[in-house]
């Protein structure tokens, strides 16, 4: 099964951001993170994406989740709970 795309859009003090990424590292999920608190474009995209200015925004292919729901995510990426 090839690998879904994982973006995670956050900030540095951002909890739940936290949480999600090591959400993602514990289930070797590869992402690629976007720091909103820092770029102005990525933030205005998540923006866009969205219509939301909290994070996390996790768009996984086409879906977009925002905040940290980790059901939906292991659903999204197929993940079996331990």
């Amino acid at each position: 099964m090839p690998m879904k795309s994982v973006q995670i859009y956050s900030t540095e003090s951002c909890g739940y951001c936290k949480l999600a990424k090591e959400f993602f590292q514990k289930n070797n999920v590869e992402f690629q993170e976007f720091d909103v608190g820092k770029d102005l474009a990525k933030r205005q995209e998540m923006i866009e994406k969205s219509g939301q200015m909290g994070v996390p925004v996790i768009i996984i292919d086409k879906d977009i989740i925002v905040g940290f729901n980790k059901s939906k995510l292991q659903e999204l990426l197929g993940i079996v709970p331990a």
